[in-house]
């Protein structure tokens, strides 16, 4: 049965408008922020998340500026006479560290409705390195109890994975040249990367050093120093069977077990799941609800 749900919009310490979903209590003692993957947007992944609203418990979900392929986000213009500009952004365009302005207005939308409810940071894929991200820029939060990752990959790994051509370094250079032009936001053509990405967005998803590469098991030597910063509980649910993933979900895994620096981490494999957990979705729930 589909959750009833309130449109909001959630307005970022950097004015920029976000819309989104209120799912379950007005007057919640717990709320659950849930952060899209790559491309996703405020409708995504529901099944994942929306069943734990209750009387008790809200969810939040919300499209970041990392919403579908090409989109514009508002922001607020006082000079307009709609009283905001728009700015483009979407996945192919985003700037990953945004991503900490985004998670910041929703998690001030949270606190405008109950300051003293435990919140709870929940991310999807890519969503999931932004929660990660978000969390390295401000230690431990007393209003923040812990941090939900599903299906936490590996961006580059899976790029450089299915890269069958070699055509990765090439666009790497291209994507540099632009930037060095002071043309970040330029796309790449089609004949230099097959998907619609920019040039700096190209460079943060696709290159070892980048900052989005938190989840670096794939960069031999690589200290994952963001993830490690972490200091509040974190539930990590992995799927067997992610399409994205460059090795064994259990080395996987292991790499997460063998870089954490949290005494409260629990890290669980669904068995024959894909990335997206379709038709696993009871059992994640299950361990949300165990979790929080």
């Amino acid at each position: 049965m589909e959750q009833p749900a309130r449109v909001i919009n959630i307005v970022t310490p950097k004015k920029f408008i976000l819309n989104g979903l209120w799912f379950g209590s007005e007057s919640p003692s717990k709320i659950i922020i849930f952060i899209h993957g790559l491309g996703g947007n405020a409708f995504s992944s529901h099944k994942l998340i929306t069943p734990l609203a209750n009387n008790q418990t809200a969810v939040i979900t919300f499209s970041n500026r990392g919403h579908d392929q090409i989109s514009s986000t508002k922001k607020v213009d006082n000079r307009k006479k709609k009283g905001y500009s728009r700015i483009t952004a979407g996945e192919s365009m985003e700037i990953f560290t945004d991503c900490v302005d985004d998670i910041q207005g929703a998690v001030n939308y949270a606190l405008s409705v109950n300051q003293k409810a435990l919140i709870y940071l929940s991310g999807h894929s890519t969503g999931c390195q932004k929660s990660v991200y978000y969390l390295s820029r401000f230690g431990k939060q007393k209003f923040i109890k812990g941090v939900i990752l599903l299906a936490p990959m590996s961006d580059y790994a899976s790029i450089l994975k299915s890269d069958k051509n070699g055509n990765l370094k090439t666009a790497e250079n291209f994507a540099g040249n632009l930037v060095k032009k002071n043309q970040p936001q330029s796309l790449l053509p089609p004949e230099i990367w097959p998907d619609m990405v920019s040039a700096q967005r190209l460079l943060s998803l696709a290159t070892p050093e980048s900052r989005e590469e938190i989840f670096c098991y794939a960069v031999s030597g690589k200290i994952p120093d963001i993830f490690r910063k972490i200091k509040i509980p974190a539930l990590i649910v992995l799927a067997q069977k992610d399409e994205y993933r460059d090795r064994p979900i259990n080395k996987i895994a292991a790499w997460f077990e063998g870089n954490s620096k949290l005494e409260k981490l629990s890290i669980n494999i669904i068995p024959f799941a894909p990335h997206n957990f379709y038709r696993f979705e009871d059992q994640v729930l299950n361990l949300i609800k165990k979790f929080i």
